[in-house]
């Protein structure tokens, strides 16, 4: 296991983060959202701790987790003065998971409902299912991290769930990081304490299949009970280790991250094409996806909507961004990091994130990636990401149109 300490000594508080290197993207394809059943059943007990929240909550502090497709992290804030607790129950989830047929029907059930509730039942609530198979042919990127079919997760067996974890929730596949009001000596100590004699069976990450050079627009439509017809664009990108990552993150600013981006003021603000539009990056350590998705306004036409975005599209492709532009963008993203990195927690993850790509110490030079980002970066980046050839397009039309 990889051990960071981070000192902040203004803060009583200590944040314990545990992040597994375990996605979405580890599952198979016939057995999917298991990394996400998992973010429930780490909660179910373990041979020495019955309830997590209790225990955490006798000694101040709360925990929680989250799921992507390349990662599950999982996180408890507490006093510094118990970061034991934090520990011995991270420990013994990591040793002891109670994994049976119950606490799995349990969790079944409560993924289940999840799986309907935000992805069934919800308007427009597959279109990431939708969008995904879209783009990636052969990457498992290709199913959400919810899992590809609601069926995969009813009928997961518990051999099957038993051997996931035993696979990935193991200390070589674990980063942990200990940060806040902690001394690092002692914070070594205790992890040691916690975490030492705890075997590994030696597990390496799987090599994913390669996603394939798009050579060809990725078209579909679909019919449904939704308020308005919706509009779906993405196109393939780098990963964020690779050099567009940092030009793409800021092109998504730029054309729809709020209310002063380009697609809202031109589009929704004044020619009225969209009622909302956004513009945002998957974020994803492979090659991922920019996506821009909205909703059209009654009467205008998904043709209309996509005619317009390309109109934008183009724009970018052929006129340099303005200096006063681009600054305001760069100005933007460096507030957002810097307020994230108040937050002890987002400081924790970060830390961990950064240590799982290869070194914690690259987090120290994100801010500074973004304001290297100049016009013709963004003007390179534009010409070799929007073209139609890497184009994927979801059209979500209304049941009836003639109420649009």
């Amino acid at each position: 296991m990889r051990l960071l300490v981070h000192e902040d000594p203004t803060t009583p508080m200590a944040v314990v983060n545990v992040l597994y290197n375990v996605g979405a993207r580890d599952e198979e394809e016939d057995k999917t959202g298991f990394a996400h059943l998992f973010e429930h059943l780490m909660f179910a007990g373990s041979k020495n701790v019955q309830s997590f929240d209790e225990a955490l909550q006798r000694a101040g502090g709360n925990n929680n987790a989250f799921t992507t497709n390349d990662l599950t992290n999982y996180y408890e804030i507490l006093p510094a003065i118990n970061l034991d607790t934090a520990l011995w129950v991270e420990a013994d989830r990591m040793a002891h998971l109670n994994i049976n047929e119950r606490t799995l029907a349990v969790q079944q059930s409560v993924v289940s409902e999840e799986f309907k509730e935000h992805y069934i039942n919800q308007p427009y609530g597959d279109a990431s299912h939708l969008l995904r198979e879209l783009a990636y042919k052969n990457h498992p990127y290709k199913w959400p991290t919810i899992g590809k079919e609601l069926s995969h997760i009813e009928k997961a067996k518990l051999d099957d769930v038993r051997a996931f974890f035993d696979s990935h929730y193991q200390p070589t596949n674990a980063v942990l990081v200990i940060a806040g009001g902690v001394k690092a000596s002692e914070a070594r100590e205790a992890a040691e304490r916690w975490f030492s004699g705890y075997s590994s069976n030696g597990y390496m990450r799987k090599a994913y299949p390669p996603e394939p050079y798009q050579t060809e627009p990725h078209r579909k439509e679909v019919t449904a009970d939704v308020p308005f017809d919706a509009l779906y664009l993405s196109f393939h990108i780098g990963g964020k280790m690779d050099p567009d990552f940092y030009p793409s993150g800021v092109i998504a600013e730029l054309l729809g991250s709020g209310k002063s981006s380009r697609l809202y003021q031109h589009l929704v603000k004044e020619k009225k094409v969209f009622t909302g539009i956004e513009c945002y990056l998957s974020g994803s350590i492979d090659p991922g996806l920019i996506i821009i998705e909205g909703q059209l306004f009654p009467g205008i036409k998904p043709e209309e909507g996509e005619k317009a975005l390309w109109v934008e599209l183009e724009q970018l492709k052929t006129s340099r961004v303005s200096e006063r532009e681009l600054g305001k963008i760069r100005n933007r993203i460096e507030h957002d990091l810097a307020t994230e990195e108040l937050d002890l927690m987002s400081r924790a993850f970060h830390l961990a994130f950064f240590e799982l790509l290869g070194d914690a110490e690259w987090l120290n030079h994100e801010a500074e990636k973004f304001q290297a980002v100049g016009a013709e970066d963004i003007l390179q980046a534009a010409n070799d990401i929007f073209k139609p050839t890497n184009s994927s397009i979801l059209i979500y039309r209304k049941l009836n149109p003639t109420l649009n």
